[in-house]
């Protein structure tokens, strides 16, 4: 599987990796502030963009391995592609300079809620293909998870909204099915051995997953763990300015480890 990406900016090498129903694209409004001082490769994950549909967790894995720099690099991932970027850490942990998981799990521990959590997934596929991409993607932004980005400025709500459109429904399903958190294999266990220096970042006001950033440093080695004020879900578009800051000091304060 070949991936397709975005890349700007020069310096030192970092990859970004977008939530569910975005892109590469979907961290172009940072290109002022992080451009400068990196070298951005941010592909469209499986199901998403100009990348194929998503076969299967350990084939997404394998895709970014194919697709990212082979020199180590740092890395940071939004929800689903915290999810990912956290697996990647563990498999091939002498490519990470420096790891940010922004808004991620290691996934479902239970396995019936994790079930649970595959159906309702599966459900939401069949209403993609079923409804298309524009009844899909109006159902999504509302769900809760998401209050943070409703007072967006206009000029970033739009370009959002646009990249969800730009989806297809057969990719997004395709997303769903073999990469949300019910098809994820849980990582809990593995936390311990993670010896990448790691940043666990939430929004203040995203309750769930800031108690899962929490538990979270609680398992991985000197993990640190920042909660940004005033934002939700979503601090890289609610709080860009704060989430650059964040980012950029960390992977600073890491220049010299993983060469």
């Amino acid at each position: 599987m070949t991936l397709a990406a975005t890349t700007w900016g020069s310096g030192a090498p970092l990859v970004l990796l977008h939530g569910f129903s975005g892109a590469g694209s979907a961290f172009d409004h940072l290109r002022e502030a992080l451009g400068a001082r990196f070298r951005v490769t941010a592909p469209d994950l499986p199901g998403h963009g100009g990348s194929p549909e998503a076969t299967g967790w350990d084939d997404a894995v394998q895709a970014l391995w194919n697709a990212l720099p082979r020199e180590p690099f740092f890395l940071a991932g939004y929800s689903m592609g915290a999810r990912l970027a956290l697996a990647f850490a563990l498999r091939h942990p002498a490519s990470i300079r420096a790891l940010v998981l922004e808004s991620g799990s290691p996934g479902i521990q239970d396995s019936a809620e994790r079930d649970r959590r595959r159906a309702e997934d599966t459900g939401l596929a069949s209403l993609a293909l079923r409804e298309g991409v524009a009844a899909f993607v109006a159902r999504w932004e509302e769900h809760p998870t998401l209050w943070g980005l409703r007072d967006l400025p206009a000029p970033l709500a739009s370009a959002l909204r646009e990249r969800r459109l730009r989806s297809s429904a057969a990719g997004l399903a395709s997303a769903l099915r073999h990469l949300g958190a019910g098809a994820q294999p849980p990582l809990w266990d593995e936390l311990p051995r993670l010896r990448v220096p790691t940043l666990l970042l939430a929004g203040e006001g995203d309750a769930k997953f800031s108690e899962i950033a929490r538990q979270m440093a609680e398992r991985i080695p000197d993990a640190r763990l920042r909660l940004l004020p005033r934002c939700g879900h979503s601090p890289h578009l609610e709080t860009p300015a704060r989430f650059a800051e964040a980012i950029a000091g960390f992977f600073t304060q890491n220049e010299g480890e993983r060469t």
